[in-house]
């Protein structure tokens, strides 16, 4: 319509038009803050390298890896040692501990249960660990060894997402989606958060458990497969090269491009910079994934099978990671659910054992292969589930085998490198394992440690969202000295 001045002009202006365009107006401006800040490593329409987000303060550490036991190991059968719940094993937990206690299985008044473990006071440091774990024994004087994990959830899967993500329900970014936010990645060729899946299943929280939430979606979580495609669709289809693929993504780039100018959404961008990801992805992750290309001592280190789907490749995967400059890896490996209501879920038999097994040798093999590159003091390891277990026994159904229910009060996980307290145990819990009795260490607190050793201040990441700043941490968490030596 060719209107004859501006006041004419507005006469036509409707308030749905007015809102639309402002709209637009504020999504190219919150674009604009995103493309100088919170893309990961590219370039430039000049071919200037983007700078990566710069941290608050100097890092101790660069990457992280998060080997994360999905169903929650037991912690006083590999990592608190509790002589005197051996000593009463069998008897009737004192009844005022237990009263108003809400469990997800035990009913009534349960038995104490003593683990059938022996522990050895390992390395230098003398840290008790089972001897379910023999190569983590190794290991010992590199770990941090933290006692008193609390959570505040019970049930798997709203524990794994609060684990994840600081919150149990989904819809929020998980800690390798806020760090990425925060850091960026220094491969533009990699995904700057990466998955690996091994176990029985996938988490009980899902895909949940790495989602971006609100934030862009370059920071979601991508899953790599140890077996077939290691990314589902980034393969080329038959009959297209990769000439052709490149000029389909030009033309869809043109076309994004438009469409971004016109609507100002800066998921345009988001979509953008992934097609132009999955493109170069399709010659880094082949390389990658390349695990027989490493020396024998390497594969007899890990226990490490090429072809196979295994928690030790998925190791030797994330320390390969590592070195390419990947922000943040997380291992799920499933099956620590130890209930007890049969021999393969069970705290003895082929339950408990058959599990540490599958993760021990691995997990002391990724701290050693990183220690001698040199790569350890850069980055951190976390080991652990999402709650722990009872220091009594399930008994569900009446059931022949032993088995402990869920237990957020008091769990165990471990650290090591990035700046973390090697050969050390911080907190404790009382002489059953049921309560903490010194430094308690929340989930929010765990999570505000790794980010200031990552050299970011929990309180100042943040997202605007819905008119409120939301954080990792969400409203709490406090830095824990101990655990980074201070």
């Amino acid at each position: 319509m060719d209107y004859k001045n501006q006041e004419e002009a507005l006469k036509y202006l409707t308030r749905r038009a007015l809102l639309k365009n402002a709209g637009y107006g504020m999504g190219s401006l919150a674009l604009g803050s995103m493309l100088s800040e919170n893309l990961f490593a590219g370039l430039m329409p000049d071919g200037q390298q983007v700078p990566l987000p710069q941290p608050h303060f100097a890092p101790k550490a660069k990457n992280v890896i998060f080997l994360f036991m999905a169903g929650a190991p037991s912690q006083l059968d590999l990592f608190d040692d509790k002589p005197y719940l051996r000593k009463h094993n069998g008897e009737l937990i004192p009844e005022e501990i237990v009263k108003g206690e809400r469990f997800a299985f035990i009913k009534g008044t349960p038995k104490l249960l003593g683990s059938p473990y022996e522990f050895t006071a390992s390395g230098k440091s003398g840290q008790m660990i089972s001897n379910l774990l023999p190569h983590t024994q190794s290991v010992a004087d590199d770990i941090c060894i933290i006692r008193s994990m609390q959570t505040d959830q019970f049930n798997h899967a709203p524990a794994q997402l609060f684990m994840n993500t600081g919150i149990q329900i989904p819809g929020r970014p998980s800690m390798g989606s806020w760090m990425t936010y925060g850091l960026g990645t220094e491969n533009r060729d990699l995904p700057g958060f990466v998955v690996l899946i091994s176990g029985e299943n996938n988490p009980d929280g899902g895909k949940s458990c790495w989602s971006s939430g609100f934030l862009p979606t370059q920071h979601q979580g991508v899953e790599l497969r140890s077996q077939g495609d290691p990314v589902l669709y980034v393969t080329n289809p038959d009959g297209m090269d990769a000439g052709t693929r490149r000029d389909s993504l030009d033309v869809l780039k043109e076309l994004n491009q438009t469409a971004l100018k016109s609507k100002g959404d800066p998921e345009i961008a988001s979509r953008i910079e992934q097609y132009e990801l999955a493109y170069r992805m399709q010659t880094s992750v082949p390389e990658l994934m390349e695990i027989d290309s490493e020396p024998a001592s390497i594969h007899e280190m890990y226990g490490t099978e090429p072809g196979k789907k295994s928690f030790a490749n998925n190791c030797l995967l994330a320390r390969r990671l590592v070195e390419r400059g990947c922000r943040f890896i997380q291992l799920y490996h499933r099956g620590w659910d130890t209930h007890g209501t049969g021999e393969t879920d069970a705290i003895d038999k082929n339950g408990l054992p058959r599990r540490c097994k599958e993760v021990d040798q691995a997990s002391a093999a990724l701290i050693k292969d990183l220690k001698q590159r040199g790569l350890l003091e850069d980055t951190i390891v976390i080991w652990g589930g999402e709650f722990g277990r009872t220091p009594m026994n399930e008994a569900r159904n009446n059931s022949p085998f032993l088995g402990r229910d869920h237990h957020p009060r008091a769990f165990s996980m471990w650290v090591a490198g990035g700046g973390f307290a090697g050969g050390t145990t911080v907190g404790a819990t009382d002489e059953l394992g049921y309560n903490v009795v010194d430094t308690p260490v929340h989930i929010h607190d765990l999570h505000a440690t790794v980010l200031n050793q990552m050299g970011l201040d929990h309180t100042r990441l943040t997202y605007r969202y819905q008119g409120r700043d939301f954080r990792l941490t969400d409203v709490s968490g406090e830095v824990i000295p101990s655990l980074i030596g201070q």
